[in-house]
């Protein structure tokens, strides 16, 4: 394996549109979404090491999750597992993450990938993920992987690059935020435009230059933990000042401003595991279109659900279309498929009980 070869996994989030499985103390990413016998973490560090050396795999996560991360991934070290002591989105903890990475390799070229995507064809990924590291090995450039678009999701943002482009690797023209319906479907119709995955590639040096050009501020700031990063003193340092970075995404921070940023349009499946809805696209259905987790059920004139339970009981459903059906310690939810994206909100009503 290449030893220039690293992965920034990001594992800090909360997942709270998966309630009552997903908790702000025990997050998605950690479970067994789907029932394959591995969390998302886990699969997403096993699909990361066939290409990259495990020692050179850092978690980036809250301090809340670490013993989860170290239980889960036993093959990682404490050292690898970068605590954020508040919540910064995405550009803080990447610049963080990148200075350790070149002070102690500055010839590095990293991936930085979501912990909790899920993605089928991993030989795809692999081949992709070495076709950029590639590129930006002897380039300097930013890239994204961008996913081709199979709908007109207004719940993702978009890729746009130049058509005529006829290279593999494309420059990408502009991000485009979250789309309404009809813009969504222009989109598609165009067809020069991904939806942006959040997964990106490059070298150290290349972002770390980008991070200077733009975001000085935060760069001076992270620059002045230099002396004490993968030593000892690292952690006390990141405690006393992460939290005054800037609250922002590597999207608006650095690459909307970039003008040396390509994409590889991947060549996988891919899903952002966002939501019950775009789980239960990715379950075994039975003949009705249920789709179901860990649980013992008997269903009868009732289709199109996603059920899920982590109890050992016996569930009976009947006359029930379109619903998300989970029973998980304490917590039953039937909720329509329809109005998922009021789960957030029924979760703070319900942590009020």
């Amino acid at each position: 394996m290449n030893k220039n070869y690293y992965a920034i996994l990001m594992a800090g989030g909360v997942g709270s549109r998966f309630w009552p499985v997903s908790t702000t103390d025990f997050p998605k990413q950690f479970h067994d979404m789907l029932g394959s016998g591995d969390t998302l973490i886990q699969k997403t560090f096993s699909r990361l090491a066939k290409l990259i050396p495990v020692e050179n795999i850092l978690i980036l996560t809250n301090e809340r999750y670490n013993d989860l991360v170290l239980e889960q991934l036993p093959m990682v070290k404490q050292a690898q597992v970068l605590l954020e002591p508040a919540m910064r989105n995405t550009a803080p903890c990447i610049l963080y993450a990148s200075l350790k990475i070149q002070k102690e390799n500055p010839d590095a070229v990293m991936v930085v990938a979501p912990s909790d995507h899920w993605i089928e064809d991993e030989g795809a990924f692999t081949r992709n993920l070495q076709q950029c590291f590639d590129f930006c090995q002897n380039e300097n450039a930013l890239m994204t992987l961008g996913i081709q678009p199979t709908f007109p999701n207004t719940g993702f943002g978009y890729i746009e690059y130049d058509k005529r482009d006829t290279n593999p690797i494309k420059k990408v023209n502009q991000f485009r935020e979250k789309p309404d319906y009809e813009t969504a479907k222009s989109f598609l119709d165009s067809g020069n435009f991904l939806w942006n995955g959040g997964i990106f590639i490059w070298s150290v040096k290349a972002i770390i230059a980008s991070f200077e050009k733009f975001q000085p501020q935060m760069d001076a700031l992270f620059k002045r933990g230099m002396e004490s990063y993968n030593t000892p003193l690292e952690q006390d340092f990141i405690n006393a000042n992460y939290a005054l970075a800037e609250n922002v995404s590597i999207d608006y921070a650095v690459m909307e401003k970039a003008k040396n940023v390509f994409v590889l349009p991947a060549t996988f499946d891919w899903n952002d595991l966002g939501t019950w809805g775009q789980l239960h696209e990715k379950l075994e259905k039975d003949e009705n279109n249920n789709g179901i987790i860990n649980a013992k059920v008997v269903m009868e004139n009732a289709s199109n659900n996603i059920v899920r339970s982590d109890a050992d009981k016996i569930i009976v459903i009947d006359g029930l279309h379109d619903y998300i059906i989970v029973d998980k310690e304490g917590i039953l939810l039937i909720y329509p498929k329809s109005k998922e994206q009021d789960i957030k909100r029924i979760t703070a009503m319900a942590n009020k009980l």
